[in-house]
């Protein structure tokens, strides 16, 4: 019913706009999947605010028609120094006030300058946590709190005993704060919900909330899955019911076969086809664009029964985006951080354990990699001596980054014959407009702006060349200003283009 008001609300204003047919195209040869324009995206407030922040084309919710136009996904380019890390998985963020890389984990905590070379500290590893989330909150006027952190972990408080351990542990989902992320004091009397074991979390600016993503496991056609809840707080020490969010679906099974033949020399068990299925390992990220939140979700495709419990498999890191934190679009099912080729050190299990930072004009994801499969046996206490004794050589982990140009995940893409992209009814603030764009020889986007009726109030001069801020000019001089907090939309006629965002700006 939401969609059919929604449409009816746009058709009221916009009567004479053109809405065009789609067709979905999927590219698996090399990981980069691209769909046209999808009905099944939540559908965008009518008009919609747009305010002065860029909008992103990852999901769809302001594309109202479009023809001749397909959506990709730009996987992250990796460091070639990459892994900048050996060993155990770390949480980075970078200290605005110190002006430093910071990271902390099982491996020993290390700094870092420029992000890339990193020394160690003092600091002793965080061993007693799991998947420990580290955020510096600059705002918090008790200096004891200065650092806190979401992870797997003990509690302060006499909470029961987590039974799904043999033998049985007292650990949880806990927080905890710290003066200087080094000495950590226990915040949370019992966990802040139940489950296990892969908690990650983040301070959300724009909504001035800390929100974490806790495991849950689920019954899902015929198997027990891991998926993942939302939760969030004010204050960190109260904290909602967790909100099911993450749930794997038939897309994801259908993709298992093709993801394990990926990796297939690299497995540890052959394949048991009643076992084969994927779910969700962990959510990885953000990166907090301005007008929506991007995870990696962290996806894990079951091979087969692992040789000392778990499961062997492999896995790798995918893209989703909101812009509530409730409804999450999933357009791409392939790589946002590509795999290594069989033999190096990140072809085989990979996700984000960081916050997506921006860093200049480039978003940095730090990621943990390993060239063999899940529940391998060298991780094992009880596999043979020769086995472990690989560990380091034959079978490498490590730290990496990952990097994309600003806001450059999802690209809405025009070939030589042209094509149209038509936003729904937005309203805007500012006097300028950007785009985040590139065209190839002889491409070029022309903007025109359009009215409640459909009627062309300006049309831009072409706009030609590769720039993350394309200032737009105006055929005939013009007050875009005029304009703002009314009904308008924007219609990109593109050729040999790839169009990644737009923004109006003061």
């Amino acid at each position: 019913m939401f969609r059919i008001t929604n449409q009816a609300l746009r058709l009221l204003l916009f009567c004479s706009m053109p809405v065009f047919g789609t067709l979905a195209m999927r590219d698996t040869s090399d990981f980069l999947t691209r769909a046209c324009c999808a009905g099944d995206t939540q559908a965008a407030a009518t008009p919609f605010d747009v305010g002065c922040r860029s909008q992103l084309f990852v999901d769809r919710v302001l594309v109202q028609a479009s023809q001749g136009v397909t959506f990709t996904l730009h996987p992250a380019s990796k460091h070639p120094a990459n892994p900048l890390k050996d060993g155990p998985s770390s949480c980075v963020i970078y200290d605005d006030q110190e002006r430093l890389f910071k990271s902390w984990g099982h491996a020993p905590n290390q700094t870092s300058i420029d992000g890339i070379n990193w020394r160690r500290t003092d600091h002793k590893p965080w061993t007693q946590f799991g998947y420990v989330r580290v955020m510096k909150d600059a705002k918090d006027a008790d200096p004891a709190r200065r650092y806190k952190l979401i992870a797997w972990g003990p509690n302060a408080g006499d909470a029961p005993t987590n039974t799904g351990y043999d033998p049985p542990i007292r650990y949880g989902y806990n927080t905890y704060t710290s003066p200087d992320g080094e000495r950590i004091a226990p915040l949370s009397q019992k966990p802040i919900c139940l489950g296990g074991d892969v908690i990650t979390g983040y301070y959300d600016r724009q909504r001035d909330l800390f929100v974490a993503f806790p495991k849950t496991m689920l019954e899902s056609r015929g198997f027990r899955r891991r998926c993942f809840s939302i939760m969030t707080s004010k204050d960190f020490e109260t904290w909602g019911e967790p909100k099911l969010v993450f749930v794997p679906d038939e897309r994801d099974d259908d993709g298992s076969m093709a993801r394990l033949n990926r990796v297939r020399p690299i497995l540890d068990m052959p394949t048991k086809a009643a076992m084969v299925r994927t779910e969700f390992y962990g959510i990885g990220g953000p990166y907090q664009a301005e007008s929506c939140v991007i995870v990696f979700p962290w996806m894990i495709t079951v091979n087969n029964k692992g040789r000392y419990g778990n499961q062997d498999g492999c896995g790798e890191v995918q893209l989703a985006v909101s812009r509530d934190l409730e409804r999450w679009d999933r357009p791409f099912r392939a790589p946002a951080i590509p795999l290594g080729n069989t033999g190096e050190w990140d072809c085989g299990f990979c996700h984000g354990v960081s916050e997506a930072m921006r860093v200049g004009d480039e978003v940095w994801v730090y990621y943990y990699a390993m060239n063999y499969p899940h529940a391998h046996p060298v991780d094992r206490e009880q596999a043979p001596p020769e086995i472990r004794a690989l560990k380091g050589t034959k079978y490498r982990r490590g730290v990496g980054l990952a990097v994309w140009r600003l806001d450059r995940f999802v690209s809405a893409d025009s070939p030589a014959a042209g094509g149209t992209l038509t936003t729904a009814p937005i309203v805007f603030a500012g006097n300028r407009l950007e785009l985040n764009a590139a065209t190839r020889p002889e491409g070029q986007i022309v903007v025109e702006l359009l009215d409640a009726a459909g009627k062309v109030l300006a049309r831009c001069k072409p706009v030609s060349g590769d720039d993350l801020r394309h200032h737009v000019t105006w055929e005939s001089a013009m007050d875009l200003a005029a304009l703002a907090g009314k009904p308008v939309a924007l219609r990109f006629c593109m050729r040999n283009a790839e169009l990644y965002s737009f923004a109006f700006r003061r």
